[in-house]
């Protein structure tokens, strides 16, 4: 019998109807094979265009939808909802993009488009036609979820998986937690410093007893899917016991003979190995750095706690979701960039920010005190020669709060702003207002030709074609060149490349989409958060912590998960183990098993993307994908190329 089907073509308010004549379209398709009622709307995703496609599913029986509107990255779910709102399987839907593949990429040929969407439309009825009723796979799920990374994103989204009742393993890589906020000492706009806040956000994860902090700790394997993930942690040792008192601490420190640069304080000074030198430093307890300790012994003889015996663990954990809030690392200028690691006054902004802690009635560096101070923008975001295309959003809010910080706390302190554009957008527009009230300057140069620096008998200047001047040439002698350094991604991606989570063009962690799905990876049961997935303020990582933690535990709460049934199937009879969609599947999702006497292949359902990279490689053709089977791409292509 053939389908009944319903076709539906979007106008989208003109970013379709604007390139392609739609109503064309209709006319070109209503006479189809199997096209009982063929419609055009003006935007498909109204709620009132939903009813309607309701009613008419239910009233005339429809077997069969197809909308032609935009991506299906967008309202494929949506239109899904429709279907089964109806009663339609809704498997039994089928979305045409007649927008972005069309009407956006041909927008300088409107007879064109029009040709190729009737060819899209035509070759998605021709699927719908082949199209049949599916069920969702069904898998167990354990509702655990492990947090990956400690700081203010990982800490708020444990707490709050908590409160909703999963069990959590909050896995941190250091020995500490917090992150980068634990560096910091006022934020913006709020009262807290980084350490109250850190140390409010430990305390109440410290209190949940469904939650078990790991720090020294790593991902090193994972197996199974959403739902049922099993991570091989592995947890390196302090080398101290729990107890553990001030004053052995101290003069265990004393003692040590070897000293390192400081990453707390981006090597601005040196630490010990063993440390823990700062009260914003959770757990408050020390930590022997393994790979710079010479094992010398003079700790050992003035403090009882350190114990050496204290050996690498491996756990396994079983989980059914997996939340990463792995962070950021600032920018590393390359030794030259601005005169970075050439001049000795020219550091990075999170450097001045250390420099500002240290130093309390004379702003002092390197010997000198410093009163004018040249603040260089955008230094590792908006590049034009470079990878950092984005724009690090925090930079110019952060740096006018740290430059009124120290006009404040020092006497004398001029600030001079090299930008090209100031972004403080929102609330932060006051730091704005009242920089520019207590006298900063502000010198703006195009994104082609930056700021210059120049160092001459003894001095660092700085030089820039001020646009807000008529481009006139002007030079600041600077006691301070602070560079303003955005975000990147994590250097070590270790934990990303194990989970194969997809990076966007900024190479950082890629949601599936911005608005719709935005915490959401393409693997299942995999969510991000914080700057792991792009530059964020504070509060911006707290948001995507709640919303990733939202998500991770409406995965796991009923205890049963329904995937996509669009997946790979094994032809038994045909199939004759070879290996080679074993060795194709970028997710693992087979296995090799012995029926009737002979190896075969065999999906794992719950794994299985349904991505197609199997199909090709099959020697023997045993491979097929449900809902894209053979006959459907066949039939879809004899539509596009109908004499073929």
């Amino acid at each position: 019998m053939n389908k009944k089907i319903g076709v539906y073509i979007c106008h989208c308010g003109g970013n379709i109807s604007d390139y392609v004549d739609v109503e064309k379209v209709r006319k070109a398709i209503e006479g189809d094979d199997g096209v009982f009622l063929a419609k055009t709307t003006m935007f498909a995703c109204a709620d009132s265009s939903q009813k309607q496609m309701v009613e008419d599913i239910t009233d005339q029986k429809l077997d069969g939808v197809v909308v032609a509107s935009c991506s299906p990255k967008l309202h494929l779910l949506t239109f899904r909802a429709v279907a089964e709102r109806a009663g339609l399987n809704k498997y039994n839907y089928v979305h045409a993009n007649i927008r972005e593949q069309v009407s956006w990429a041909h927008s300088d040929n409107k007879v064109g488009a029009t040709e190729k969407a009737i060819k899209i439309v035509k070759a998605t009825i021709a699927k719908v036609r082949n199209a049949e009723a599916l069920e969702p796979v069904k898998v167990k799920s354990t509702k655990a979820v492990a947090v990956i990374g400690a700081g203010v994103a990982g800490m708020r989204a444990a707490i709050e998986l908590a409160e909703a009742g999963a069990e959590v393993f909050l896995i941190e890589r250091e020995f500490f937690v917090g992150g980068r906020v634990s560096q910091w000492d006022d934020l913006c706009i709020t009262d807290e410093t980084g350490k109250e806040l850190i140390t409010r956000l430990y305390n109440e994860v410290m209190k949940h007893q469904h939650v078990t902090l790991f720090t020294g700790a790593e991902i090193i394997e994972n197996n199974g899917s959403v739902g049922n993930f099993e991570i091989k942690v592995k947890v390196t040792p302090r080398y101290f016991k729990l107890q553990c008192s001030g004053d052995e601490l101290k003069k265990a420190i004393e003692v040590c003979p070897v000293e390192v640069p400081d990453g707390f304080n981006f090597n601005i000074t040196k630490r010990k190995a063993i440390y823990h030198n700062y009260p914003s430093e959770y757990p408050q307890l020390p930590a022997i750095d393994m790979k710079n300790c010479t094992r010398c012994g003079k700790c050992e003889e003035v403090c009882k706690a350190i114990d050496f015996s204290q050996t690498t663990e491996y756990l396994t954990i079983k989980v059914g979701s997996i939340l990463l809030a792995t962070g950021f690392d600032p920018y590393e200028p390359p030794k030259g960039e601005f005169g970075y690691g050439e001049i000795d006054n020219v550091i990075t902004l999170p450097q001045f920010k250390r420099v500002i802690h240290y130093n309390d009635d004379k702003l002092i560096w390197q010997g000198k005190e410093v009163k004018n101070i040249a603040y260089i923008y955008c230094v590792g975001s908006r590049q034009l020669n470079g990878d950092n295309k984005y724009c690090s959003r925090y930079c110019c809010t952060s740096t006018i709060h740290t430059a009124i910080t120290a006009k404040k706390k020092y006497k004398g302190i001029h600030n001079f702003h090299f930008n090209r554009g100031i972004r403080t957008y929102g609330k932060a527009e006051v730091w704005y207002d009242e920089s520019s009230r207590l006298g900063d300057i502000y010198l703006q140069s195009f994104e082609h030709d930056p700021p210059i620096i120049e160092h001459r008998n003894g001095q660092t200047f700085v030089k820039i074609k001020d646009l807000l001047t008529a481009n006139k040439e002007l030079e600041v002698a600077a006691d301070l060149v602070v560079l303003v350094t955005g975000m990147t991604p994590r250097q070590d991606n270790s934990i990303g490349n194990l989970l194969k989570v997809p990076k966007g063009r900024d190479k950082f962690f890629n949601e599936i989409h911005m608005k719709l799905r935005p915490v959401e990876t393409v693997i299942d049961g995999v969510t991000i958060a914080g700057a792991s997935q792009g530059p964020k303020n504070i509060m911006e990582s707290m948001n995507s912590a709640l919303a990733a933690a939202t998500k991770s535990f409406s995965l796991i709460n009923s205890g049963e998960l329904a995937l996509e049934p669009t997946i790979a199937e094994v032809d038994d009879t045909a199939c004759e183990w070879c290996g080679k969609c074993d060795e194709a599947c970028p997710y693992s999702a087979f296995e090799k098993i012995e029926k009737d006497g002979k190896l075969i292949a065999k999906v794992i359902p719950s794994v299985c993307k349904g991505c197609g990279m199997c199909l090709p490689v099959c020697p023997t053709n045993a491979l097929n994908l449900i809902g894209l089977t053979d006959v459907d791409v066949e039939s879809m292509i004899d539509a596009l190329i109908p004499n073929a």
